[in-house]
């Protein structure tokens, strides 16, 4: 039997109560902010709508995400967390060391989300002037040494390019009754980004597009780890209410000059495609471009009845798929809509999915 279908959300910023662009995020004081009590709110109401894990964003306009998810992790029982993090801001051993610590606040539910960054103005701003390329070597150096002590083999030395450690070793151990070290997710649709997933990660995680541009390359990579998306979805009870409701998000101040030069100076491989894609609105009957422009590339959206964006997951995880990173407008709206309408369709349509794969693979034998 296939694994089943993951599904994780974006978590809200402090005071996010509407679309916000990329561009005004650095503007809004809120957004720096935690909103312990609105997004604790968010983390029970995920529970109850059956996502996995929620994401807790990287960025200068942002909260620390492991301080956060620590905040967010203690009150709850549940949820888990994908604490998205960049290599080159600290030495690995002390970030295992605060994920260590971590594990043992919040009974080690939490993952990783690897990003090499995609701003080289925001990298230089943390002090990171490296290229695209020589980010990815980075981490593919943070990582090995990061694997290295949840191994717990013994001290840990290393010389590398960008990181030597000599006899490292920490007390604190990574607390998880099923695991020994976090899942990884790997962001990017580089070259380098696939590479560091294969010898570093446990899955993929790439921005969406349709299945059949993605087959071959999903296939392929989900014969060595987990395969996941980015995108949005807007669902509703018929595909004329969800296309009304996409089409309101652009009704407002146009932001697409801003997201264009954030776009510009971006060396991002996966934003700039993706980007590039939006100049087609809809890539298939059900695969909408229509909000990228304006709020970035993870706005690209599945749009339909809450059976047609059921049966899209359900052709996703055909090619390999098997975990989705979500957002939707208004976003605790659209997660409790998800759980309560879409999701028990894509559990129904697993289930006969499996059983036609079992009964096939009998009828073989």
């Amino acid at each position: 039997m296939d694994k089943p279908l993951r599904f994780h959300w974006r978590l809200p910023f402090g005071g996010e109560t509407s679309v916000i662009t990329r561009s005004a995020q650095a503007d809004l004081s809120a957004i720096g902010l935690p909103d312990l009590d609105a997004q604790i709110a968010f983390c029970r109401a995920a529970e109850e709508a059956g996502v996995d894990s929620l994401l807790t964003d990287f960025g200068f306009a942002k909260p620390d995400p492991i301080l956060l998810a620590a905040s967010l992790g203690m009150p709850t029982e549940q949820i888990k967390f994908i604490i998205a993090y960049r290599s080159g801001l600290m030495s690995p051993a002390t970030f295992v060391q605060q994920l260590n610590t971590l594990s043992t606040l919040i009974k080690g539910r939490f993952s990783l989300n690897i990003v090499a960054g995609y701003s080289p103005q925001e990298q230089r701003s943390y002090g990171d002037f490296l290229s695209h390329d020589a980010r990815y070597e980075r981490t593919t150096e943070f990582l090995s040494i990061c694997r290295s002590f949840w191994n717990n083999n013994g001290e840990v030395s290393f010389d590398g390019k960008y990181y030597k450690i000599e006899n490292g070793r920490l007390n604190t151990p990574f607390v998880n009754s099923d695991r020994t070290f976090p899942e990884i997710l790997v962001s990017g649709s580089s070259p380098p980004a696939k590479k560091l997933a294969i010898e570093c990660g446990t899955c993929w995680m790439r921005l969406a597009d349709t299945p059949d541009r993605l087959r071959s390359e999903t296939l392929e990579m989900a014969r060595q780890v987990d395969v996941g998306l980015r995108l949005a979805v807007i669902a509703r009870p018929n595909r004329e209410e969800a296309l009304q409701v996409a089409y309101s998000l652009i009704d407002g101040p146009d932001a697409k000059q801003q997201e264009k030069r954030l776009v510009q100076a971006s060396d991002s491989v996966s934003i700039k495609a993706t980007y590039e894609l939006a100049g087609t609105e809809w890539l298939s009957d059900r695969m909408w471009t229509g909000a990228v422009r304006a709020y970035g590339p993870t706005s690209i959206a599945l749009v339909g009845s809450s059976e047609e964006v059921a049966s899209a997951f359900i052709e996703y995880k055909r090619i390999g798929v098997s975990q989705f990173i979500l957002a939707g407008w208004p976003k605790r709206g659209e997660m409790t809509r998800f759980g309560r309408e879409v999701l028990p369709l894509i559990r129904q349509k697993e289930a006969e999915l499996d059983g036609r794969n079992l009964a096939a693979g009998g009828a073989s034998t």
